[in-house]
């Protein structure tokens, strides 16, 4: 069948029409491709063809014998549900109803191949990451092709049956999907979210010093704002002690009527705009000669790398801010697609990236025209009996660990962490300290001991948040951008990247908004980091976490599909930690304060999410530890960032979070035995507001009985079998009481506390109290009255729960409530006037036993000394 005629306006494109000079293109790398052997280009040429058959493809001008294989392979997949090699004519009975993109699927065979040639070149270890999601077709024709299909699945063996079974099978109930996902081999992302694969790509070379990613960019993918800080991530990378990326960024629109922000621009532009984030770009762009000038440009690429790295180990000083090498790969849309009919005008417009023919089963003509494009491929040449052609098998690595599908860093290479024994670390009980403070000090020790396994990379602030208290860790963070000799990082564990999506990607991650770079971009790099084995925390402003919350969701898709497919073996955690909550709010104010991640987290499969609310710095530290131990989890710990009461022991921290929460019978009338009322808090500083009006209620009400529980698990709380965690019906009602009212105080939205609520029997008894969207330039105490969580809020609700059963406090209700709210109103004119939160508003609350139960307050007390005695501040009446 014909091709569509490629017009050579590639090399136009070096003549500058941006008003640079023409010096600027001294900036990249100027080909001379050296020629290749004609069998190596004959045997690319059967590889693309074999694999574009399987998938779906085309014959190419010069490239008649290697590429049309694959092209073939991946044709047959979209379309075809029988008769794989055209044995008979084509009937509608053999067309699926098809889905499946064809994409750039001739580009990434191309790719493929020229990759697997380098591998064989220099012995070297490299995987390849795809930014484009629709063209799986092509993905697993060439995974296919060189067995790593059959490795981990029998079913498709490189032979008639299993190329039946793969093409038959493919984008159909019990096969591959049509998007990247955890049952391919070799990926390592959920696909479906453009923007995320240089920074998860930039994650995958960390600690890695052996190793090579090719990350495959689209142009259009280029222009989101993920990718475009993550480019900067060249600047972080250690010769000495990091792997290296290699980006090829696929210019696929550069004569369309529907160009690209990189489309449009002239070979100049791109040299100064890649020279300036630190990149030597070797642009490819000639499709006449496209596979000598590839592998000219990939060997070079690979050989610049070799000298950077063996240099920085030299010692070389000269070596201060080394240019990495980019490849920047200009074909066009149409390249690579069948003339299917002289007035289709697919492949040129966007529409050649959707399924071509979709009407195949049912219109004849287009019937026609594939079963000429799929026989355009000559199947049974390529395929003959049960093996692939001796071309083909030239091109795959003979070594089976340099695959791209089987390198093990991608599916078996977790390294688990030796993780300290928290209690060393502990704090005495009835001190004050701060969570984050004791938790950077354990950090930093543990990352001591895992020196190339764990990293801390963050998009707001190390140092100016809290989790910086212990300067060790500071030492650790990795911010050189190399100017001079003299900037050199020593620690490089820590790594600060202002960009969320940058962070996400690599894994462990601690940066700061006051940097250059996007929040977005941690969470490639902590994704990244993760899928290769390694570990990493994620620790920002809590403001900044829902930025990233899609990516996070993607990751929990990935990992539930991982958990599922036995070949794949465990990952170590995510694990994600706030350094500023809401309930502290800084000089921020409303601007910086949302707690919606939590309800991100809740939404994973119970399998995967995790989240955890400890109140004080040994919990925290207790369920830090857990949490950096665990597997195949996403956590979520929000601790508090400011000094406060440590509540328990270590072992009491120990049995608290192994149960997931639990009564504080210190805090509690008569140990928690038969309540009036139930007040829950579920936070650090949610359950300190529980915890004071616990301690007044017992001066204003003695006789009112009080039961005070933490949750620490949020998971326990769940309908019984919703979450592995969950309390069955009968433990709910033994911890929270099966007929008392309860009332939770609660760090996030009140909407996930119900939904996990829901399903759980008498929930008319529960009240909740949680954040309402009310922050803005505020102390931190008139933060929780405005948001209805402070003490006098809970005190309120205790006392109107209460009455229901004890008629002793039913006969003041009125006078208690009235006392509460007047109270509360003086505190807060207090506030307002003096614009700080009143003197011991923070101490730790102190709680005496009463004499017995149910009996009334001081008999000889007026209301006028309670109004003295109850922390009113002078200076309010």
């Amino acid at each position: 069948m014909a091709t569509n005629d490629i017009p050579p306006q590639g090399r136009d494109r070096r003549v500058s029409i941006s008003q640079l000079p023409d010096d600027a293109l001294k900036l990249g790398k100027n080909l001379y491709p050296e020629p290749l052997h004609f069998k190596t280009t004959a045997h690319l040429a059967e590889f693309r063809r074999a694999a574009d058959y399987i998938s779906a493809g085309t014959s190419l001008l010069t490239l008649l014998t290697l590429f049309i294989p694959t092209l073939m392979l991946f044709t047959a997949m979209i379309f075809l549900r029988d008769n794989v090699l055209l044995e008979r004519d084509l009937s509608p009975e053999d067309i699926k109803h098809i889905i499946g993109y064809w994409g750039i699927s001739p580009g990434i065979t191309l790719l493929y191949a020229h990759i697997n040639l380098t591998i064989q070149k220099y012995d070297q270890p490299m995987i390849c990451l795809l930014g484009a999601n629709y063209g799986v077709p092509a993905i697993l024709s060439c995974l296919w092709l060189e067995r790593s299909l059959e490795r981990f699945y029998p079913q498709y063996s490189r032979d008639r049956k299993g190329l039946h079974n793969l093409i038959t099978g493919f984008s159909v109930p019990g096969g591959f999907p049509s998007h990247i996902s955890a049952r391919i081999p070799g990926c390592i992302f959920e696909g479906g979210e453009l923007g995320h694969v240089l920074s998860v790509a930039y994650g995958t070379i960390m600690d890695r010093p052996e190793l090579i990613t090719v990350a495959v960019i689209g142009d259009g993918e280029a222009e989101t704002g993920p990718t475009a800080t993550a480019w900067h991530m060249c600047k972080y990378i250690n010769p000495t002690q990091d792997g290296a990326l290699l980006p090829i960024l696929y210019m696929s629109s550069a004569e369309d009527k529907q160009q690209t922000i990189f489309g449009s621009m002239d070979d100049a532009e791109l040299c100064c705009l890649f020279s300036g984030y630190g990149y030597r770009p070797c642009i490819v762009d000639d499709v006449a000669d496209i596979d000598r000038e590839l592998s000219s440009a990939l060997y070079w690429a690979v050989e610049v790398i070799k000298e950077i790295q063996l240099a920085a180990k030299a010692g070389e000083h000269d070596l201060v801010k080394p240019r990495w090498p980019i490849i920047i790969l200009r074909i066009s849309r149409r390249w690579g697609y069948p003339l299917l009919d002289p007035d289709e005008h697919l492949s040129g417009s966007f529409h050649g990236r959707e399924v071509l023919l979709p009407h195949a089963k049912i219109n004849q003509k287009e019937l026609q025209h594939l079963q000429d494009w799929l026989k355009s491929y000559k199947p049974a040449e390529i395929f003959q009996g049960d093996q692939v052609s001796e071309a083909i098998e030239d091109i795959i690595p003979p070594n089976e660990r340099l695959l791209l599908g089987q390198n093990r860093v991608t599916w078996d290479m977790r390294h688990q962490l030796d993780v300290p024994e928290w209690r060393h670390y502990a704090v005495a009980r009835g001190n004050l300290s701060s969570c984050l403070k004791e938790g950077g000090r354990y950090l930093d020790d543990t990352l001591a001991r895992n020196k190339l396994s764990l990293r801390i990379f963050s998009p707001d602030g190390l140092v100016s948040n809290k989790l910086n208290l212990l300067d060790k860790l500071s030492d650790r963070t990795f911010r050189s951008f190399r100017w001079d000799a003299n900037n050199k990082s020593t620690g490089e564990q820590v790594i600060e990247f202002a960009s969320e999506h940058t962070c996400q990607g690599m894994y462990f991650a601690i940066c700061t908004a006051s940097d250059p770079i996007s929040p977005l971009d941690a969470i490639g790099l902590l994704q990244g980091y993760t899928m290769t084995g390694l570990t990493g925390i994620f620790a920002a402003d809590e403001s900044l976490f829902p930025s990233i919350a899609t990516m996070m969701v993607q990751y929990g898709k990935f990992l539930r599909t991982a958990r599922d497919t036995g070949w794949r073996q465990d990952l170590n955690s995510l694990t994600y930690i706030p350094t500023s909550t809401w309930t502290r709010p800084e000089p921020n104010g409303f601007s910086h304060q949302n707690p919606s991640f939590i309800g991100s987290v809740l939404n994973l499969k119970p399998t995967i999410g995790r989240v955890y609310l400890p109140p004080d710095a040994n919990t925290f530290l207790c369920t830090l530890a857990h949490c950096l131990r665990s597997k195949n989890y996403v956590n979520l710990i929000v601790p508090s960032s400011h000094p406060g009461p440590v509540w328990f022991g270590p072992e009491e921290a120990e049995f608290h979070c192994r149960a997931g929460g639990g009564v504080l019978k210190w805090a509690s009338t008569d140990d928690g035995i038969d309540p009036d009322v139930v007040l829950v808090g579920i936070g650090a500083d949610a359950t300190f507001e529980v915890l004071a009006a616990s301690a007044h209620l017992r001066r204003l009400a003695p006789a009112m009985s009080v039961r005070v529980v933490n949750v620490t698990d949020l998971m326990i709380l769940g309908r019984e079998g919703s979450h592995p965690h969950s309390l069955g019906h009968r433990d709910f009602d033994i911890l929270f009481t099966p007929h008392r009212d309860i009332h939770f105080n609660y760090h996030g939205y009140a909407s996930e506390l119900q939904g996990l609520l829901f399903g759980r029997p008498h929930l008319d008894r529960v009240s909740i109290s949680s954040f309402q969207n009310e922050v803005t330039t505020m102390t931190p105490f008139e933060t929780m009255l405005k948001n209805k969580c402070s003490r006098y809020h809970v005190a309120e609700a205790a006392i109107r729960g209460a009455a229901k059963c004890n008629p002793h406090i039913a006969v003041d209700l009125q006078k208690l409530v009235a006392h509460v709210q007047h109270e509360r109103a003086k505190l807060e004119q207090f506030i307002e006037k003096h614009g700080v939160d009143p003197a011991g508003i923070y101490d730790a609350p102190k709680f005496s036993k009463p004499s017995h139960r149910h009996r009334q307050p001081n008999g000889d007390e007026d209301w006028s000394s309670h109004d003295r005695s109850f922390h009113v501040p002078r200076g309010t009446d």
